[in-house]
């Protein structure tokens, strides 16, 4: 069984900090030192786009030193991080963002059914 993989970040109140780092984490190549409470793993991201344009982006997240216990504000508990709306999601909370999204595409078909009738002179 290998070591488990750790990583050393600069920090502005605790110096060097040596913090485990998940498998699922991208690296830290952008790291610029702030406070240890500030460290943040982050996982690829999941980007819906729509002809170029970003929509919604979510990936894994996790603030090893973040004192909120609070999972959909971001902290030691790993969450999933959604853009928008800028927050960090439980299982529970995911998949109510999963099911709204369906609600919606279903809107989204509905409206293109309604615009494709009116273009047809079918309704006003």
């Amino acid at each position: 069984m290998s070591a488990p993989r750790t990583v050393t970040l600069a920090t502005v109140d605790h110096g060097d900090v040596t913090v485990p780092e998940p498998a699922w984490c991208t690296g830290h190549a952008d790291h610029l030192p702030g406070h240890r409470a500030d460290i943040l793993h982050k996982g690829a991201d999941l980007t819906l786009a729509f002809r170029s344009g970003e929509i919604l982006t979510a990936g894994l997240a996790q603030s090893p030193y973040a004192t909120s216990s609070d999972p959909e504000t971001g902290g030691p508990t790993v969450g999933v991080s959604v853009y928008p709306p800028g927050r960090t999601l439980t299982p529970t909370g995911l998949y109510d963002l999963a099911a709204d999204l369906d609600s919606y595409a279903d809107r989204l078909r509905d409206l293109a059914d309604q615009l494709t009738a009116i273009l047809a002179g079918v309704a006003e």
